[in-house]
């Protein structure tokens, strides 16, 4: 794997191998066992938009596996401001060994792999966040034992998170439901992708998008970046919320996943999502032990 851009570009083949590598990493970490593969390398670590568990996630994994992580935010590094990307790109690829990016555009980080000669890893974009949906899958394997055959069930903004959870759970043969309002679809090709080569559907009608679910996910109904449409978005998105009433046509043993940071009271209750923190905290962790596999799948010489 010489990059992570997408989830689209992972055969089900490589997601499988990242999910077991991210296991082993895991019980290695909790034995005390030394996973330091990827000793005297420095991942840089730009990020145009502000994380929390991205960063941490990141420079602390990258410490677990004996390297180095670099942080450059958007005051330190301006990608196609100033200086071409194309030139960031290949600049950047002879101090580094891998880099990480948080940013807005796509076409940000498909330039950096393109003009650069080091792994990139897609840390979020406005298009899709590889990274979360790994660790989701991760999780939803841990609790569920397996995921083929599995329904899960998006509730909310067809954003970046819809994107990629429906090209992850297609591709890991998981049948796939997306409940958001009209004009709020995700991406036309990605469900068109989705329809042609799995079990798939998108509707507005939240009580048959979740009816039968094994796992319910939701994310915030206004992402980074359009707090400016906050408002318009609250009267959009009401009602499409996880709560007790939709999780009673789910599955009794089903799951309630979130990528954090949450805001009870509006995508989900406060009730739902304290019944279902221990999965959603779990969720949290393994974002630190998938995107330790990916860098060793990447960066490292373990392939």
């Amino acid at each position: 794997m010489k990059h992570l851009l997408k989830l689209g570009d992972l055969s089900s083949t490589e997601i499988e191998e990242v999910l077991n590598l991210a296991d082993q990493l895991k019980y290695d970490k909790k034995h005390g066992i030394d996973h330091s593969y990827l000793k005297g390398k420095t991942l840089g670590m730009i990020f145009q938009k502000s994380s929390t568990r991205t960063r941490v996630s990141f420079e602390t994994g990258m410490y677990h596996l004996g390297g180095n992580a670099l942080f450059l935010s958007s005051r330190d590094l301006q990608i196609g401001r100033g200086e071409p990307i194309e030139d960031t790109a290949r600049v950047l690829s002879r101090y580094l060994d891998g880099i990480m990016i948080r940013t807005y555009k796509q076409s940000e980080v498909e330039a950096l792999a393109k003009y650069g000669s080091i792994p990139v890893i897609n840390g979020l974009t406005d298009y899709c966040h590889p990274c979360q949906v790994l660790a989701d899958l991760m999780t939803v394997r841990e609790h569920k034992g397996s995921l083929a055959g599995l329904k899960l069930t998006f509730i909310g903004d067809g954003n970046n998170m819809a994107n990629s959870l429906i090209v992850g759970g297609i591709k890991c043969k998981m049948k796939v439901s997306v409940a958001c309002p009209a004009g709020y679809k995700p991406d036309k090709d990605i469900m068109k992708w989705a329809e042609d080569n799995g079990d798939f559907c998108c509707t507005d009608d939240i009580a048959a998008a979740v009816a039968d679910a094994d796992v319910v996910y939701t994310d915030v109904w206004a992402s980074m970046g359009q707090e400016n449409e906050r408002a318009d978005r609250e009267k959009v998105f009401k009602g499409f919320q996880v709560n007790e009433e939709f999780m009673s046509l789910a599955k009794n043993d089903a799951m309630v996943l979130h990528c954090l940071p949450a805001h009870r009271g509006e995508e989900i209750t406060a009730e739902t999502f304290e019944k279902h923190a221990g999965e959603i905290f779990d969720e949290a962790e393994n974002r630190l032990h998938a995107q330790k596999a990916v860098m060793v799948l990447t960066m490292g010489d373990k392939k």
